[in-house]
C-alpha cells in the first residue's frame, strides 16, 4: 500500500467513533481467545494436575474468560468449577502467546486457600475425569500449553513473563 493511501486511511480512521475504531481493528487484526490456568501448589511442594475426558495429557485446571470478566475472576472461577476448590493467588502471572491456535493463555500460581479441605478435592465437572497431585521432579505427561504454561512461570519468578510458543512439534496431537 503507498503512504499517501495509508495517509488517506489513517486520516479516516481516527475520525471514527470508538466503536466503528474497534470494529474496523477486528476486522483487520487476527483474533485470538483468551484463556487463564492455574498451577496449585500443595504446601509440601506437589502441584495439582488435571486430565480433562477430551484429552489424553495432563493439565492444569483453567478455560477460557467469559465475556466481561477478568482474569482472575476467570482462573478462580475455573478451578472452582473443574476441581471444587478455593485457591489463593501467588505472584504476578506469566503469559504465554500460541500463535498457532491464536491464543493466549495467562498462567497463574495459586496455593489451596487456608480452610481448603484437600481430602475432598476430586473432579467437580464432567470434563474433568480425574485430578491427582504429583511432585514437580515426577510430572507425567503435560499438554502442550501446560508445558509453555510451566517454562513461562519459570522465567517469570518475580517478573513477569511472555513466552511466545510457536508451532508445535511433529505429532504433538493432543492440542
Amino acid at each position: 500500500m503507498s503512504q499517501p493511501v495509508l495517509r488517506v486511511l489513517l486520516r479516516v480512521y481516527r475520525r471514527l467513533p470508538t466503536l466503528g475504531r474497534r470494529w474496523v481493528v477486528r476486522l483487520v487484526a487476527p483474533s485470538f481467545t483468551v484463556g487463564a490456568m492455574c498451577l496449585i501448589e500443595r504446601s509440601d511442594g506437589d502441584v495439582l494436575l488435571v486430565r480433562h475426558l477430551y484429552r489424553r495429557k495432563w493439565g492444569l485446571p483453567g478455560g477460557l474468560l467469559a465475556r466481561g470478566e477478568t482474569p482472575q475472576e476467570a482462573v478462580l472461577r475455573e478451578v472452582w468449577e473443574e476441581v471444587m476448590l478455593q485457591v489463593e493467588l501467588v505472584g504476578e502471572p506469566a503469559l504465554v502467546v500460541d500463535p498457532e491456535p491464536q491464543r493466549v493463555d495467562i498462567v497463574f500460581r495459586a496455593r489451596p486457600a487456608a480452610d481448603a479441605d484437600l481430602e475432598a478435592l476430586g473432579p467437580g465437572s464432567v470434563e474433568i475425569v480425574e485430578t491427582r497431585w504429583f511432585p514437580v521432579t515426577q510430572l507425567p505427561e503435560l499438554q502442550h500449553e501446560v508445558a509453555a504454561a510451566l517454562v513461562a512461570l519459570a522465567r517469570a519468578g518475580s517478573s513477569r513473563s511472555v513466552t511466545n510458543v510457536g508451532a508445535p512439534s511433529p505429532g504433538d496431537g493432543d492440542r
